[in-house]
């Protein structure tokens, strides 16, 4: 679908590389805006760069890790070097690792925390200022964040995971607060069941297996139907702020 507001916007999507963050950055991209691409798999930023560019679209790759100080204040300096301010960005990158908590897996709770809470706060920070001042400017500004239906429905040893998930719901919902008054929009989207690669990343055959039973019941959203919620949203006026939106495939409760 064609959102002609994002047209001469810049973004910044995290979590490019694959899943809802590189459906983003290709809806975006098609849109009209200019999106520099964040993510740590560096071949995949460069294929979907290309295809990006071949389909008539400005793409900038950035190889960035969310979970490094360095490494996020790296990225924005390269974004600003290529394209200057910056008026839209998208915290896409998560990890999902589910397993019970009687389990004691600290390993996997602070690879959650640090990428899910902690990186959305990292890629705040490194854009706070472009979305003031795009704002100050009289253009639109917006800060997206992809946070999960699991923020406040709860599944058996998705405990972490949904914690995760709901610091950032209720992050986005105080930062209303402070970004509001300066006209920069923040958007909290909660996809449901959404086939992307995080279902490959559990770890054991039968949560495995529980997932596919739940694809196969209720159907599952594509990364690029939550794309287009995240392009809707963004290319609102200004003055209208769709704050908070669940997407469920239509079978999900």
């Amino acid at each position: 679908m064609s959102y002609e507001n994002l047209a001469g916007r810049t973004a910044v999507v995290t979590g490019a590389a694959s899943g809802i963050g590189q459906a983003i950055a290709v809806q975006l991209a098609a849109n009209g805006a200019r999106v520099a691409l964040l993510a740590r798999r560096g071949e995949r930023l460069d294929a979907l760069a290309g295809k990006i560019r071949a389909d008539g679209g400005q793409a900038l790759e950035v190889v960035a890790d969310v979970t490094d100080d360095a490494s996020v204040e790296r990225a924005a300096a390269s974004v600003h070097e290529a394209y200057g301010t910056v008026d839209l960005v998208v915290n896409a990158a998560g990890v999902m690792l589910p397993n019970p908590v009687d389990d004691g897996r600290i390993d996997e709770w602070r690879r959650m925390l640090d990428t899910n809470v902690t990186g959305v706060l990292r890629v705040i920070r490194a854009f706070t200022g472009d979305l003031v001042t795009a704002a100050g400017e009289g253009r639109s500004a917006d800060l997206v964040n992809i946070s999960s239906i699991g923020a406040h429905v709860t599944f058996p040893a998705y405990a972490v995971y949904g914690a995760t998930k709901a610091a950032v719901t209720y992050i986005s919902q105080s930062l209303r607060s402070e970004f509001g008054p300066r006209d920069v929009r923040v958007t909290n989207i909660e996809p449901g069941l959404t086939d992307t690669e995080l279902g490959t990343h559990l770890g054991s055959a039968e949560m495995s297996r529980q997932l596919d039973e739940l694809f196969g019941a209720l159907g599952g959203l594509a990364p690029e139907e939550v794309a287009d919620v995240v392009a809707y949203a963004a290319s609102r006026a200004r003055h209208v702020n769709l704050r908070q939106i669940v997407v469920l495939p239509t079978r999900q409760a």
